[in-house]
């Protein structure tokens, strides 16, 4: 089992930092990494047999996700929460406008927000996602052009609120 324990070992902070921003609380991210790493211990034999271990396990950190979310309520998410690497600058504007996002993506529909993080995020490919998530291409970018539609049109509305109180 040294293989799975150097496995853990290499891959465990990148898990811990995508089940953050999907979850977007720390302490879920953690559950969610801990009940998959527990099932990858179980099957090990066959995932360390797989071409590319890192991903499946990717996916079922996805998948954990997508199903986890169904039995749990929904949380609003901290921006505190999440370890990031911002620029120098304003602190009080990069704050908010970090909080403000991650509020804007809290409400976005399960796998619109994971195709965002994985593709924003993960820096993955169309077909990347496509595999991880178990659909076609197509598919993945039309939750990436809904979720977008959405970011941008909740942008425009409150831009246009803004300017009436003005």
């Amino acid at each position: 089992m040294a293989d799975y324990e150097n496995f853990v070992r290499a891959h465990l902070p990148r898990l811990l930092r995508y089940a953050t921003m999907l979850t977007g609380e720390r302490e879920q991210a953690a559950d969610l990494v801990q009940d998959v790493l527990v099932k990858v211990y179980r099957r090990w034999s066959r995932i360390s047999d797989a071409d590319h271990p890192d991903r499946y396990v990717l996916r079922m950190v996805t998948n954990g996700y997508l199903s986890w979310r169904r039995t749990r309520p929904g949380r609003t998410i901290a921006a505190g929460d999440l370890a990031d690497e911002m620029r120098p600058g304003d602190f009080a504007t990069e704050h908010a406008l970090r909080e403000d996002m991650w509020q804007r993506l809290a409400r976005l529909p399960r796998r619109q927000r994971a195709v965002v993080v994985l593709r924003y995020y993960e820096r993955m490919a169309d077909a990347e996602i496509a595999d991880l998530l178990g659909c076609a291409k197509p598919t993945v970018r039309a939750h990436a052009h809904r979720a977008l539609t959405t970011l941008r049109n909740g942008l425009a509305i409150e831009q246009l609120a803004e300017a009436r109180e003005s």
